[in-house]
Order: structure tokens, then C-alpha cells, then sequence
């Protein structure tokens, strides 16, 4: 099979980790070239901005954009209108309103899109949600808290509107939660915490609530003292299911589940994310599931909002 010819917009710490080495070993896709105001790729010819890269090499059939979220939906919207397939990092775009567009615009160019959510491609997470398939859910609890000083050393894009502060690594917890629920959830209070230097939460207490009634707890926090955690458990009335730590530990009844080898390769996440787009490609297909977004959003809607002390950023 003839490799699908792929630019990526934006050279950050995701890119270098993930993608650039997954694309890099990729079956399916060749890295031609990359855009980014303030860093490159060794070996990878990079621009200044999405138009001279295209203009340069018009046979990319490709994006990937890793770009921080304010930018998403302008370089998004110039590949789908340039005639070229996009895939997203999380989170989406900086609104609803803007992935929505982008859905449509995707269709009427007859190109794909696929908004990637990738904690959901940790392969335990499909166990979960095969296991919760049967069972009645009554309960549970998320606890996702990481330190943004490692997450984006330097970055304050995170905390400006449309960084989504804790949201940044939270939106993760909620996607896994809305791929193994077998009901609707839906955002039933919450409190947000607001450093007096930033436009974006810093933590955030949540409740959800699924359709049959069942709560679900959520804490969440990005400037989080000590090792990060990460961490949706779920109660049924036939027994408890947890993803811990990223989902690299799956743990039933408090047993401690023996899963292949395979399953903790630490690129499994993007290399599922890369074969599903060249599937969709094929199919002529789009994947932009924005259900964690909405309920993000919904959060800033209805949270009791903290002034809390300066993060010092």
C-alpha cells in the first residue's frame, strides 16, 4: 500500500513524543514536512505557517495539527478547505461552536476528520466498556491530577481563554468516562478554582450524573504536589471496575487484571489513532465525537466559580 503523504502542524513535546515517531514507523502515512513558530523537526523540513507548507508541497493528503487548541480551528479549516484530511489532538478547539463548523466543513469538502481523543485508545479502556456492557452502574469516581509545570513547562497558552486550564488534562478523564458508560451522563453541579493570575480554572469538583441516576465524582487539578493521578473507577451492582493511573492498570473487584504485553507498549495509544485514520481515509469516513467537550462546556456553565491565591506562572 502506497504511504498517505502527512504534514503536522506544531512541534511541541506531544509531537516529539508521539506522533512524530509514530508517523515515523507508520505502515500508512510518510511525514513530508512541518509548520512551527518556534521549533523543528531534525531531518523534517519545517515552515513558518500552514500556507507556504502547502504551497510547497501540494502532495500532502494529510494534517495533523498538535498546535495549541486556540489555533485548531483556523489551521483545521484551511487544510479541509485546501482538499486535505485532518486529525486533531485534543482538546478540540477553543468552542462548540468551532468543531461544529469544522464537522460540517469536513462533509461539503468530502474529507476527513478525525477529532482524536487519545486515552480512549489505551487498549484496557475497551475492556472496561465490554465489561460495563452487562452490568448497572450506581457509581463512581474520577481523580485526575497532574502538575502543569511538567505537562507544559513554560506554556502559559494553558492558562489564557481558551487554554482550558485543568481542563487540558481532565477533558482525558471525561473521554475515557463517556467511551465506557453504556448511558448518558450529564453535568449535574460543579466548582471551579481560579488563580487571581489566570483565565483558566486550576481545579475543579464535579458531579456527574447518568441518565438512570447513578453519581459520578470527579477531582481534578493541574498544579497537583507529588506524582500525578490519574484514575476513573466505576460501581455496578455486579462488582467495581478501575482504569488506573492512565489506564496502563485495569482492576476488578480490586484485583489487579493480567493483560498482554502489547498492551503497555507506550506508543499503543497513537499507533490505534494513526490506523484508524488511514481506515476512515479509506472509507471516506469522518470520527469527531465532542461529547468531553460539550460536558466541559457544560461544567463552565453551571460551576460555582473560587477566586483562589496566584499560581505564580
Amino acid at each position: 500500500m502506497e504511504k498517505i503523504p502527512i504534514g503536522l502542524i506544531g512541534t511541541g513535546r506531544i509531537a516529539h513524543d508521539q506522533h512524530i515517531p509514530v508517523i515515523l514507523a507508520s505502515e500508512e502515512f510518510t511525514l513530508v514536512a512541518c509548520t512551527d513558530r518556534s521549533g523543528d523537526v531534525a531531518g523534517i523540513e519545517t515552515f513558518y505557517d500552514i500556507e507556504k507548507m502547502q504551497a510547497v508541497h501540494p502532495e500532502i493528503e494529510a494534517v495533523t495539527i498538535t498546535a495549541p487548541t486556540t489555533v485548531h480551528y483556523q489551521a483545521a479549516k484551511l487544510a479541509l478547505e485546501a482538499g486535505k484530511h485532518v486529525l486533531m489532538e485534543k482538546p478540540p478547539c477553543a468552542t462548540t461552536a468551532e468543531i461544529d463548523r469544522l464537522v460540517a466543513l469536513a462533509h461539503d469538502t468530502g474529507r476527513t476528520l478525525f477529532q482524536t481523543w487519545h486515552q480512549r485508545e489505551a487498549p484496557r479502556v475497551a475492556c472496561v466498556r465490554n465489561w460495563l456492557k452487562t452490568r448497572a452502574v450506581t457509581g463512581g469516581r474520577i481523580v485526575w491530577k497532574e502538575d502543569v509545570s511538567l505537562c507544559h513547562p513554560g506554556q502559559n497558552w494553558v492558562w489564557q481563554p481558551g487554554g482550558y486550564g485543568v481542563f487540558d488534562p481532565g477533558i482525558n478523564a471525561i473521554s475515557i468516562l463517556t467511551k465506557i458508560l453504556p448511558c448518558p451522563v450529564f453535568v449535574e453541579k460543579a466548582d471551579l478554582s481560579f488563580p487571581a493570575d489566570c483565565d483558566c480554572p486550576v481545579a475543579a469538583e464535579i458531579v456527574f450524573r447518568t441518565d438512570e441516576g447513578a453519581r459520578i465524582e470527579a477531582s481534578m487539578n493541574f498544579k497537583n504536589d507529588g506524582p500525578p493521578i490519574r484514575d476513573v473507577s466505576i460501581d455496578t451492582e455486579g462488582g467495581s471496575i478501575a482504569l488506573v493511573d492512565a489506564a496502563t492498570k485495569l482492576i476488578i473487584d480490586k484485583k489487579i487484571q493480567e493483560m498482554p504485553k502489547s498492551f503497555d507498549d507506550y506508543h499503543a495509544e497513537y499507533t490505534a489513532i494513526y490506523r484508524h485514520f488511514a481506515a476512515l481515509i479509506a472509507d471516506g469516513a469522518s470520527d469527531a465525537d465532542v461529547t468531553p467537550l460539550r460536558l466541559v462546556a457544560d461544567v463552565f456553565l453551571i460551576a460555582r466559580r473560587h477566586a483562589v491565591a496566584p499560581i505564580n506562572k
